[in-house]
């Protein structure tokens, strides 16, 4: 069996690497072809370019690369048309993935998978159409979702989430952490500004001013920020004007596993956390971590968003959990002052937000099959050759 697999993003890689992982164990002799990141080399994809190419975010940000996309668009496209794989599974980013769907649906009858339902219930909610013309199933990550991709007329699978069922560091894994990095006994804030230059471009300056003014009140707190290989220079740059001594989390020395058990570490060990939004707020939600989370666009992605969003928060914790525990400082309230008065407020009630992420974990399968195995159950199930 050959499988063509395609991300774009560190949080797409991950769902690859836990699918590629699950249908190896269904399919032994499986191949890989494709575009993705560490953890889904590590399952045995070479992949056929940088995977960091494809991490752009925001209406506006596209423009500046839009030609070299549109060519790996069509340059991914025409690898899968010549490889002829028994299926093609994009992973979230779907600008870019959903072309690439079109392409191949033009010219071929290669079936087509999506891994993560696009946000419909947010914003655009056309695009469940127009992706049901080029996409024949669906991988939901979040429970509520198959009903919108099947009313589009998608076949749609509620798989759950991999960080829902991968453990939570041990003390000793903790204590590990605090002896490597020399952070002793101290209260560790986490901040995470982003995994694509331009998140932390925008979001580092704003973390670090709210940063300043919480390490005024909490003098002896250090902070910690894990960040994506292709990150850690800029993320760098900016934290030389951060207070708190801080700590890089730096993954590109480290193997595969190695560095995935030093992140969950680093988040376990945190008394609290910054971070953009994104699926990021499910990571610390799964080792137990209370957060805030903070995002701003550009100016005119913002004011397209303004009118296109739906919904009255973005934090998946809270989404999943139907609750707002996870406080938010999002667009115009994503300033210094706002984000420096929801830390606080956290940092001094750290349990409000436990039952939220409990209910979240439970929701997206925790205690259960591992959604790698799930999903890559569901793609075989679904192939036409298995019906008969």
């Amino acid at each position: 069996m050959r499988v063509f697999l395609v991300a774009g993003e560190p949080s797409g890689d991950r769902l690859g690497g836990s699918l590629m992982e699950g249908l190896c164990s269904l399919v032994p002799d499986v191949e890989f072809d494709g575009v993705g990141g560490p953890l889904m080399q590590a399952q045995g994809l070479n992949s056929r370019f940088p995977m960091s190419e494809l991490s752009v975010m925001g209406l506006v940000e596209v423009l500046p690369k839009f030609f070299h996309l549109k060519r790996r668009i069509a340059e991914t496209a025409q690898a899968v048309l010549d490889i002829k794989p028994d299926v093609l599974i994009t992973i979230d980013s779907p600008d870019f993935s959903l072309r690439v769907a079109k392409i191949v649906k033009a010219q071929s009858n290669i079936r087509t998978v999506h891994y993560v339902a696009p946000t419909v219930w947010a914003w655009r909610p056309g695009r469940a159409d127009k992706m049901a013309k080029v996409i024949d199933h669906v991988l939901a990550l979040l429970p509520f979702e198959p009903a919108y991709m099947e009313r589009a007329g998608m076949e749609c699978d509620f798989v759950g989430h991999p960080v829902a069922t991968e453990p939570v560091a041990s003390d000793q894994e903790i204590t590990n952490f605090r002896t490597a990095h020399e952070l002793g006994d101290a209260p560790l804030l986490l901040a995470l500004p982003g995994s694509r230059r331009g998140e932390v471009d925008r979001l580092a300056p704003v973390f670090g001013q709210a940063l300043t003014l919480f390490l005024r009140d909490h003098p002896d707190m250090r902070v910690v920020v894990p960040t994506v290989s292709h990150m850690v220079d800029a993320v760098r740059e900016h934290l030389k004007d951060w207070p708190g001594n801080p700590v890089v989390v730096d993954p590109r020395d480290l193997p595969t596993d190695q560095a995935v058990a030093e992140k969950r570490a680093a988040f376990a060990s945190a008394d609290l956390a910054l971070a953009a939004s994104g699926t990021v707020s499910l990571e610390l939600a799964a080792q137990n971590t209370p957060m805030v989370i903070a995002y701003k666009l550009s100016w005119l992605t913002q004011k397209i968003a303004e009118r296109m969003v739906k919904l009255k928060t973005v934090t998946l914790v809270n989404l999943v959990s139907d609750t707002h525990a996870v406080p938010e400082r999002l667009l115009d309230d994503c300033t210094p002052e706002l984000i420096f008065e929801a830390l606080a407020e956290v940092y001094s009630n750290p349990k409000a937000q436990q039952t939220a992420m409990d209910v979240t974990m439970n929701r997206l399968g925790r205690g259960g099959e591992a959604p790698g195995l799930r999903a890559a159950r569901a793609v075989l199930d679904r192939l036409p050759a298995r019906h008969g």
